[in-house]
Formats: structure tokens, sequence, C-alpha cells
């Protein structure tokens, strides 16, 4: 019923607008977060904590150790769109989907056709010179031993978004105009706790609001329709 109901909200809108966190690319083999199994809930040996290590203060006090860490927990260069990724590209394709917004830094929305792709938390495919703002790609990262450097002996930094650091003032204007001017936001693979990305929701003024989600979120009461599913089985069956 559900599935039909959302065909149905689909083929009627014109200004779709998605919202995507972890659970869209859990899929593809990259592990998310904060559930069970997730990078910070997972014993380790390390002396620091994933929050920390992930932080802006981090990296700049223990380079070195943040590129151990991030080089092995993530990056994830194997990893290929899953159903829900190849879906999205097919509804911007075809005119209905106006915009996708990721939490995600994996850049997976791009790689199965996507084109217009608000990256709220940065993303690992871009790089750059904290000194020179040379710009580096993934593989530059990847195969550069300890800490990467620039050409100019700067210290290279991927072009994500750590604990301490502001979101892009770019991409929040164009995500909060988006999803203003959405007639159906939908929302997946994501439990919609980690703020600010989740207060982009209360700028959404149009009919549909759609969560897909594994567990439950703070906006379900807000919804006019809630899925408990994997975000790509739920799109393998409408798309």
């Amino acid at each position: 019923m559900s599935i039909d109901k959302l065909k149905e909200i689909l083929d009627n809108s014109t200004n779709i607008v998605f919202f995507g966190g972890a659970g869209v690319s859990t899929e593809s083999g990259i592990p998310d977060f904060r559930s069970a199994d997730g990078i910070y809930n997972k014993k380790t040996n390390l002396l620091y904590s994933p929050e920390e290590i992930l932080s802006h203060n981090f990296f700049f006090k223990h380079t070195e150790e943040f590129y151990k860490f991030y080089k092995e927990k993530m990056i994830y260069c194997d990893a290929k769109p899953n159903y829900a990724h190849i879906a999205l590209a097919k509804l911007e394709d075809i005119g209905k989907l106006k915009a996708i917004i990721t939490q995600n830094i994996d850049g997976l929305h791009q790689m199965a056709g996507s084109k217009n792709v608000l990256e709220l938390h940065g993303s690992v495919n871009r790089n750059h010179c904290i000194r020179c703002n040379k710009f580096y790609d993934i593989e530059y990262v990847i195969n550069s031993r300890d800490i990467p450097a620039c050409s100019c002996g700067g210290v290279i930094k991927p072009y994500v978004v750590l604990y301490g650091e502001q979101l892009d003032d770019n991409i929040i204007s164009k995500t909060i105009d988006s999803i203003s001017k959405a007639d159906t936001l939908i929302v997946g693979g994501t439990s919609l706790t980690v703020y600010p990305a989740s207060s982009f929701l209360k700028y959404f003024k149009g009919k549909n609001l759609v969560l897909i989600n594994k567990t439950p979120t703070p906006w379900d009461k807000e919804a006019n329709m809630v899925i408990d599913a994997n975000i790509s089985d739920v799109f393998k069956k409408v798309i």
C-alpha cells in the first residue's frame, strides 16, 4: 500500500527534493556512524574516539594519526552506487527531482549520474592544500605515505566538514532554497538527529513529506508517509 501511494506521490510531483543520510550508502558497503554496528560504536584500540579524531583540532595537532584513521575508515574507493542512487538519478533525468541534499561524503550520487547534489559535509573526492589551496584528487591522498603533502610543501586537507567546523554558507543557502520550493520532500537513510542538518526540514512548506528509514525519527509524526525499510528496496519498487 505504501509503495503504491509513494508511486502516486511521485507521479503527481513536479519539484521533488531528496534529503539523505548514511543509510543511503550502507547498502553500497559503506558503514554508517551511529547505528549499533556503526563506526562510533565499534570497539577499537585507538587512544582517541572517532569523534575526536575526525575533529578540526585533531587534524591540525595529530595530522598523521588523523590520516591513518581517515584512510582506513572514511574512504571506500570500491563502493558503487546502489539502486537508491540510481533511481534518484533517473528522477532527476526526467525532470522531477530538482536537488539531492546529502550528509554523505562518498560521491556516490554523482557516480550514479546525479548533477544537482548539495554535499552538506563535503566530499572525500576533493582535497586542497591549506597553504596554497591547490586541488588534489582522492587517488593522490590514498597513494601518499603518512601525511599527504602539496608541491608547495603545505599539508593537504580533505574537503570534508570536521567536528568543530562550520557548514559552507553557500551550501546552506542552496539547501534551504531547494527545500522551501519543493512540493515533495523525501527524507531517507537518516535518523534526523544530527544538528544542524536535521533543522533544515523546518523550511519545507510543500504537500508531501515522506520519510524512509529503518528506525524511527523525531519527524515521523510530521510526515505524510513513513516507510520502515531499506531505502534501495523502496526505490527498486517505485522507479
